[in-house]
């Protein structure tokens, strides 16, 4: 297999998937958005709240995220009161659980106070801390230095640089 790492100046970053995601979830209150959504929250004034921002900005990342197709927004209504939205997570959204547990994990390593982590998720039925773990499709563990790049389907060629070897 060759290490396409090898080739990096070859590559256009026009089509990367970091950079896209990143787009959609590149801010802080988009990831606390999404972290709460998780934890349960549905309803705007609880976002804007647990979140600690205001309404505009509430807004505006849940319409984004809305947007994106990470949240839905579905329509509630309490006895005597006029119908509202709350949003829930799409599949698009539950898929992104594993960003959020990855991003979570490295902050109580790297950037919890001196007290620790502030939650704990735990696997349900035996009680034992949730982590992230890079597995390929056939069950192993990959550890650093365990994987190789290769190039992907949507992977753009970058075109050769020709002032470099014109001479001129």
């Amino acid at each position: 297999m060759k290490d396409l790492l090898k080739e990096r100046d070859a590559w256009s970053m026009a089509n990367c998937s970091i950079a896209r995601a990143l787009e959609i979830v590149g801010n802080r209150t988009a990831m606390l958005i999404m972290r709460e959504a998780f934890f349960g929250t549905r309803r705007f004034d609880d976002f804007a709240r647990r979140v600690g921002i205001g309404e505009p900005a509430a807004a505006a990342r849940l319409k984004e995220l809305t947007a994106a197709g990470l949240l839905e927004r579905v329509p509630y209504q309490e006895p005597g009161q006029r119908t509202r939205h709350a949003y829930q997570l799409t599949q698009k959204g539950r898929d992104f659980r594993a960003v959020i547990v990855a991003l979570r994990q490295w902050g109580d390593t790297w950037a919890a106070d001196e007290h620790g982590p502030p939650v704990v998720v735990r696997h349900e039925n035996c009680g034992a801390p949730v982590h992230a773990v890079l597995r390929c499709d056939d069950g192993h563990d990959v550890q650093p230095g365990d994987s190789v790049v290769d190039a992907g389907p949507g992977l753009i060629r970058a075109a050769p640089d020709r002032s470099e070897s014109s001479g001129g």
